[in-house]
C-alpha cells in the first residue's frame, strides 16, 4: 500500500461528505434565499465537488497505473477548492469578482484529468 493510498479514501470521503452536506444546505436553506441564477451557480459547485470526490475514490484502485498519482490528487483537490469554493462564495456573496477565480480551479481540474491520460512508466 502506497503512502498516497492510505489517506486518499479519507480525502475522497471528506469531499463527498461535504459535497452532500453543501448540496442539502443549498436545496433546503438557500433555495428561498438565492436567485435562480445564483442557486444554479451553487449547484454547479456541488456537482463538480461530488464528481471529483468519486474520481479521487476511483484513483485509490488504480493509482499504481498513474505516472504521478500524488500530482493527480493535488490537482483535483486544488481544483475542487478553487473551482467549487469560488462558486460557493460567488453565489452566497453576489460578488461577481469571484467568477474570475473559478477558471483557475477549472484549469487545475483539467490538468488533473490530463495526468490520468499520460500512461505510467513501465
Amino acid at each position: 500500500m502506497t503512502r498516497t493510498s492510505r489517506w486518499l479514501p479519507s480525502l475522497a470521503g471528506l469531499l463527498g461528505f461535504s459535497g452532500v452536506a453543501l448540496g442539502a444546505f443549498g436545496a433546503h436553506a438557500l433555495k428561498a434565499r438565492l436567485s435562480p441564477e445564483y442557486l444554479e451557480i451553487y449547484k454547479t459547485g456541488v456537482f463538480y465537488q461530488l464528481v471529483h470526490a468519486v474520481a479521487l475514490l476511483a484513483i485509490t484502485g488504480f493509482q499504481e497505473r498513474l505516472r504521478a498519482p500524488r500530482l493527480t490528487v493535488a490537482l483535483f483537490t486544488a481544483g475542487v477548492v478553487i473551482f467549487s469554493g469560488s462558486l460557493y462564495i460567488l453565489s452566497l456573496s453576489g460578488v461577481r469578482l469571484w467568477g474570475a477565480v473559478t477558471p483557475f480551479g477549472g484549469l487545475s481540474l483539467l490538468a488533473g484529468w490530463l495526468t490520468i491520460v499520460v500512461p505510467a512508466k513501465r
